[in-house]
């Protein structure tokens, strides 16, 4: 029945899950029919089918409206949401894509990927169009480029050549644990990379700069939240500022004030279901292997979307970007409150309605018995997949939270929040990050995490320091002293 929603869908397995048999799915009928798909023809279940509520509808007039014809670059290209934009993106026809990625194996990955669907698209455009002169010229060209963001010459050099309309910056080192033992890498890739990208955007006047943020910025109990909530306060600060200088990044010298026309804003959403260090594609291997699924904790909470959710969300707020929330007009108030340096303003904050928030131990049970097994624990003995708790990780907590005042807005979309958070003025942030840059640079960890604190206030790392450079210099330099 493809025709049903998600949500009568999902009362269907529900049905069965009692069942502890593996439910797998038929093409539709119609498919049957063209020849498209035969009855041997059968799936697993969608990773979206452990999501309950119905998925976010895309508005496909906002999706077009900033890349159809346009030169559009996406950051972290070859990441899950990185390449899901490049695939949404793509669909819609832009004039030239071009993939930034550190990594060559995942540029090269997804650039022979997207050259197939170029090819598809090219092949039904030509066939649809025969005799059509139109149809010249509207194939899109990518461009794979190797590099990282926090090389600020190589990513002006492109900026320059290409002369983007739009950047989608999605380029970020986000697994938890493994940046709470890394955590000046993630400052130089998340915190500096972001602030790179935003300044040379407003210096060569890209249209818009759009951030991907996560809900582990808000109240951040770990350096990946921490460090994405700075590069939040990065864009918030440059989005009040219609004149930002700033200062030198590296060895160069500081610019000149510029004429900011470059539209900033950031897209902030949950976790993401099936995306690369989610705990989906963890608990189906275990799963696979026989178990046991292991669990940080039994309370644990998360919010999930989809991958195309997630995507599309960050191209809808790229067009409402600059754009007035319903009823309210744009602008910013400099109003200081109670004393405090940091000000009230409508740097522009996009927010998914996320649903629910979902147990992970019920998403756990859920893959178990959607696998055709049973929970192995004290009501069922005799069960095959057991569920054991580990312990949380360093840095990580039991809930996550999207907003961190209580003042959404609505948007065009109903979907789509917008918020209205607090931030520090240019003037004030810009020498607190150039120390934060000299940290990172020198490996201080301990000035890192003092400096996290300070532009971060709301965030509680953990008292033990995990970084794994820092553990082991002080371990060296205890057995010098044995």
């Amino acid at each position: 029945m493809p025709s049903i929603t998600r949500k009568q869908r999902s009362v269907i397995i529900e049905h069965l899950r009692p069942l502890n048999v593996r439910i797998r799915t038929l093409p539709g009928l119609i498919a049957m029919a063209l020849g498209k798909a035969d009855y041997a023809d059968l799936h697993d279940l969608d990773i979206n089918d452990l999501l309950s509520r119905e998925p976010a509808e895309p508005d496909e007039v906002l999706l077009q409206q900033q890349v159809t014809g346009k030169t559009v670059m996406v950051t972290g290209a070859g990441g899950s949401i990185g390449s899901e934009l490049c695939r949404q993106i793509l669909q819609r026809k832009p004039k030239v894509l071009l993939l930034f990625e550190l990594s060559e194996f995942s540029l090269y990955t997804l650039y022979n990927e997207l050259l197939d669907t170029n090819h598809h698209l090219a092949s039904s455009q030509a066939s649809s169009e025969k005799g059509n002169n139109s149809a010249v010229g509207l194939v899109p060209t990518i461009i794979p480029l190797l590099g990282s963001v926090a090389d600020e010459s190589r990513v002006s050099d492109i900026i320059l050549t290409w002369k983007p309309n739009i950047i989608y910056h999605a380029a970020a080192v986000k697994h938890v644990p493994i940046v709470e033992h890394n955590i000046a890498e993630c400052v130089k890739n998340n915190v500096l990379g972001t602030l790179v990208m935003a300044k040379v955007a407003i210096e060569r006047q890209v249209e818009r700069f759009i951030l991907i943020s996560t809900d582990k910025a808000v109240n951040p109990t770990n350096a990946m939240g921490a460090s994405k909530r700075c590069c939040e306060l990065v864009l918030q600060a440059l989005a009040a500022e219609q004149n930002p200088s700033f200062e030198p990044m590296w060895d160069g010298k500081p610019s000149a004030q510029i004429p900011r026309t470059t539209q900033l804003a950031m897209v902030r959403f949950g976790n993401v279901l099936g995306s690369s260090g989610s705990v989906v594609p963890y608990f189906r291997q275990q799963i696979a292997q026989g178990g046991p699924i292991t669990l940080t904790h039994q309370d644990i909470i998360r919010y999930f979307m989809t991958i195309p959710e997630a995507a599309q969300l960050v191209m809808q707020t790229g067009a409402m970007a600059g754009g007035p929330s319903k009823g309210i007009g744009p602008g910013i108030s400099t109003d200081r409150i109670g004393g405090d340096a940091r000000v009230s303003s409508e740097a522009e904050v996009y927010v998914l309605d996320m649903g629910e928030p979902v147990k992970i131990i019920d998403l756990a049970r859920r893959m178990v018995q959607l696998s055709g097994f049973r929970v192995k624990d004290e009501n069922s003995p005799k069960g095959d997949i057991a569920i054991e708790v580990v312990g949380l990780r360093p840095g990580e907590k039991l809930y996550e939270e999207l907003l961190i005042g209580n003042n959404p807005q609505t948007t065009q979309h109903p979907r789509i929040m917008k918020a209205n958070e607090k931030f520090l003025p240019w003037s004030e942030l810009q020498p607190m990050i150039t120390t934060l840059r000299i940290a990172a640079v020198n490996g201080d960890v301990l000035m890192i995490r003092s400096m996290l604190q300070q532009l971060v206030p709301e965030y509680q790392p953990d008292q033990n320091v995990v970084d794994w450079v820092y553990k082991e210099q002080i371990a060296q330099a205890d057995r010098l002293e044995f």
